[in-house]
């Protein structure tokens, strides 16, 4: 290879990306909108859930047990039916996402020591959600029931079983989140930089110049790599810091560990990227071709759904993500500080997904120069 030839045609990559006005800001805004919006919006916790309550009892106890419910930070908007006839409507037009039918007699069997039933009713069609309402509603009832036997002089369990939680004590989901956006905003930087690069050069007609240019397949190929990996590597810099100085996520690890991990991570989402525009002629197939690649790989990654969960086939197809590789990486160098050799027996499949992929790119390039 040679090396002025390359660096002539990198430098004409960066010229090429940072003088268009709507290339320059397609690298800039949608990541900050991606990382200002998917912090907030992309969570599983459930909060500000309206509960509806039914009392038939109307005695002081079950009083006590509904307004514990109203106390709790979890149900922000607490209302009473007036009827069981009220309990269906209620779910159904989405008005409380559970009902809380506390039945007659329930302040009886309290005073008599005998058991009180109430009844919790959820909307099914949420599932997760309602799982951990669920969840939060038996927490609340135990307390309730220790309460109640302390107020009697009767003994508390003697097995007590206390939670701690390592790397993230307060189960802040932007811990989770976070970390997980540097792995996804980068592939979007990377693959639309590359994606578009031969595409662009395709639809303006300058391939052709390439075409008759001494450059070989090979030296294009690194042309195409080191610009994107230059933008890349600006924007993974820019994600990291905002996501440690703005977002106040911990980096207990090293950040010479994180930002290798990060390279060869960007090194094997540009192979996808020069993969993805060496079949496309236009910018707007690279684009489709893009977001196409991107959808799967976010599901198939661990970001929203654990890899555990999935059917055998698709956990195999996970492999050859480069997200399902890095997001644990980045959580570990960040959230518990993963030592280098641990983070790179974790990524090395990384290098073997860059070099299939350059590999493929390669071949599609040295087919389009003969």
């Amino acid at each position: 290879m040679n090396g002025p030839r390359i660096r002539a045609l990198v430098i004409k990559e960066l010229l090429a990306v940072l003088r268009d006005r709507k290339s320059r800001m397609a690298l800039i805004l949608p990541p900050l909108l991606l990382l200002a919006v998917f912090s907030f919006a992309a969570t599983l916790e459930v909060k500000n859930v309206d509960l509806a309550v039914l009392d038939k009892d109307g005695g002081k106890d079950a009083v006590e047990l509904a307004q514990r419910f109203a106390g709790s930070p979890y149900f922000t908007r607490v209302f009473a039916l007036h009827a069981q006839a009220d309990v269906a409507p209620a779910l159904e037009s989405s008005r409380a996402m559970a009902v809380l039918v506390i039945d007659e007699g329930f302040s009886r069997g309290v005073a008599a020591g005998r058991q009180a039933t109430a009844q919790l009713i959820l909307d099914g069609r949420r599932s997760n959600a309602a799982q951990i309402v669920e969840g939060y509603s038996e927490l609340i009832v135990t307390r309730y029931n220790e309460d109640l036997a302390r107020l009697a002089g009767q003994p508390g369990a003697r097995t007590v079983l206390a939670a701690r939680n390592w790397f993230n004590p307060n189960l802040d989901y932007l811990w989770f989140t976070v970390p997980n956006l540097i792995g996804m905003l980068s592939m979007v930087v990377g693959l639309v930089v590359t994606s578009l690069s031969v595409a662009r050069e395709r639809e303006l007609g300058t391939f052709d110049q390439l075409l008759v240019s001494p450059l070989s397949p090979w030296e294009i190929l690194a042309g195409k790599t080191l610009p994107a990996m230059i933008l890349g590597c600006a924007e993974s810099v820019f994600i990291v810091a905002a996501a440690i100085l703005l977002f106040r996520v911990p980096c207990v690890g090293s950040l010479w560990t994180l930002a290798v991990c990060l390279a060869l991570y960007l090194f094997s989402v540009v192979g996808f990227g020069l993969f993805i525009s060496s079949l496309c002629n236009t910018q707007q197939q690279a684009i489709l071709g893009t977001f196409t690649f991107m959808i799967p790989a976010t599901l198939l990654s661990g970001f929203a759904t654990p890899l555990e969960t999935m059917p055998q086939v698709l956990q195999a197809a996970a492999y050859a993500n480069p997200m399902r590789h890095f997001l644990p990486v980045v959580r570990g160098v960040m959230l518990k500080g993963m030592p280098f050799d641990m983070a790179a027996e974790a990524v090395w499949p990384l290098a073997v997904i860059a070099v299939a992929t350059l590999a493929l790119a390669g071949w599609f390039f040295r087919r389009g120069l003969e």
